[in-house]
């Protein structure tokens, strides 16, 4: 009989929820009136972010190659750099980007 006791208690401790536990893991978004899930639409909308930016990136890069073709001499324009300079700031935002997730 004591040890029936004792194990008894143990049960019913061990059904009771501690405070100390962690409800299951809550999803960090929620869902848009739409219905659609919002961390969906960030993805969607980064998505679209990152095709308009590769697009800029493409047309200056094209732009700067033209820029070095025209130049005859091996001395940069001040204009070369500067359009190199926004290609680089363009694909550091688009790595951050597709970093994220």
């Amino acid at each position: 009989m004591k040890r029936v006791i004792p194990m008894a208690a143990i049960a019913l401790v061990s059904m009771l929820p501690l405070a100390s536990q962690k409800p299951a893991r809550e999803p960090r978004f929620g869902r848009l009136p739409d219905g659609r899930s919002q961390a969906e639409a960030i993805l969607q909308a980064d998505h679209e972010k990152s095709l308009k930016d590769v697009a800029e990136l493409v047309k200056l890069s094209r732009q700067l190659q033209e820029e070095l073709e025209k130049n005859d001499h091996h001395v940069l324009s001040v204009s070369a750099v500067r359009t190199a300079e926004k290609i680089e700031k363009l694909a550091k935002r688009i790595k951050n980007r597709l970093k994220r997730y």
